[in-house]
């Protein structure tokens, strides 16, 4: 390892942790050492990292000594019990689940729009929801322009998004359907093969689900705008990797097509892709395992006079969570 930070992973096993290890060594991050850390169950594992191989340790409260980075991605159980461990030891924690992400003096950070939120932390960043990620990334420039006030959306969210299970479990039930098989569903409610779940969180007091809350609550936080409004259905879709998320946003000054398109093609971390005769649009799959946001379907809304429509997919494993939260430790 070459100078820099001593880095963790809580939950290196997992998708996110993974993935977390890949942006560590695509992006050469500065490091002093790396900690893998796991479940129980998972001690001793082997994991590749820069050509060297790595023994998965037992994440325990004593796992954080010498560590100045850690990264969690293991749920917000875990989070909840060793995240103050890891601070207590003097860590920064980046976290990945929704642990901490409302609470006050816990910035909640993507960085290409609120990277001075970061160095207010008192110990602990939070990585927002992935699909809260997945739309800002679209329309922060647009905001920035012209402001956001209301945004009603529609999210359509890969499997992935579950962990690994919700993958398996498609992969099992699309083999029971071609086979004529059974389907047993046991991540989900009902089957997913061919199908869609509107549903995705648990529904809450006012109709919604929490999953659904978060665009909204999260999106105040993230943009500063403490008055931003969102009406949200979130939909599980039989798709592996990558969301896609349908958006229509009133903003307090007319915007135009144009200027849209000009504005998310020069930020940081998305893309257009709105080729209107080539019926050329964003999908899951052009995103899966990229970096960028990809931005298409970009229109004058007929509902709200100051409104835009658009399509914005992104791989929500990468962008939605492992990237996000190693961008936020390089901005450390």
């Amino acid at each position: 390892m070459s100078a820099g930070k001593h880095v963790a992973i809580a939950g290196a096993t997992g998708a996110v942790g993974v993935e977390m290890l890949q942006c560590l060594e695509e992006r050469n991050f500065p490091l002093a050492s790396l900690k893998l850390l796991a479940s129980a169950r998972s001690k001793g594992k082997k994991m590749t990292f820069r050509g060297e191989e790595l023994t998965v340790e037992e994440l325990t409260p004593d796992s954080f000594k010498g560590v100045d980075i850690a990264l969690f991605s293991a749920g917000s159980g875990i989070s909840r019990e060793f995240g103050p461990h890891a601070v207590r030891a003097g860590a920064v924690v980046v976290d990945n689940s929704s642990a901490f992400r409302m609470e006050a003096g816990v910035p909640l950070v993507v960085p290409e729009i609120n990277p001075e939120d970061a160095p207010g932390h008192q110990g602990i960043i939070a990585n927002p929801n992935c699909t809260t990620i997945v739309a800002l990334m679209a329309l922060y420039s647009l905001h920035r322009a012209w402001t956001v006030r209301s945004i009603v959306a529609s999210s359509y969210q890969a499997v992935s998004g579950t962990g690994q299970a919700g993958i398996e479990e498609l992969a099992a039930q699309n083999r029971a359907l071609v086979a004529g098989e059974p389907i047993v569903a046991k991540v989900y409610s009902r089957q997913i093969a061919s199908n869609c779940l509107p549903e995705i969180g648990g529904v809450v007091a006012n109709g919604y689900t929490s999953e659904e809350m978060k665009m909204q609550n999260e999106g105040r936080k993230i943009l500063h705008q403490p008055d931003l409004k969102a009406s949200v259905t979130c939909v599980r879709v039989p798709v592996f990797r990558s969301h896609s998320v349908s958006v229509t946003a009133d903003f307090e000054r007319k915007p135009s097509v144009e200027e849209a398109r000009r504005l998310i093609g020069a930020a940081a971390g998305v893309q257009v892709m709105d080729e209107r005769e080539a019926n050329r649009f964003p999908t899951p799959l052009d995103c899966t395992g990229k970096d960028d946001c990809l931005v298409g379907r970009i229109r004058e809304d007929l509902v709200f006079p100051q409104g835009l429509s658009l399509w914005v997919v992104g791989d929500q494993v990468r962008k939605g969570a492992a990237l996000n939260a190693v961008q936020i430790a390089e901005l450390l």
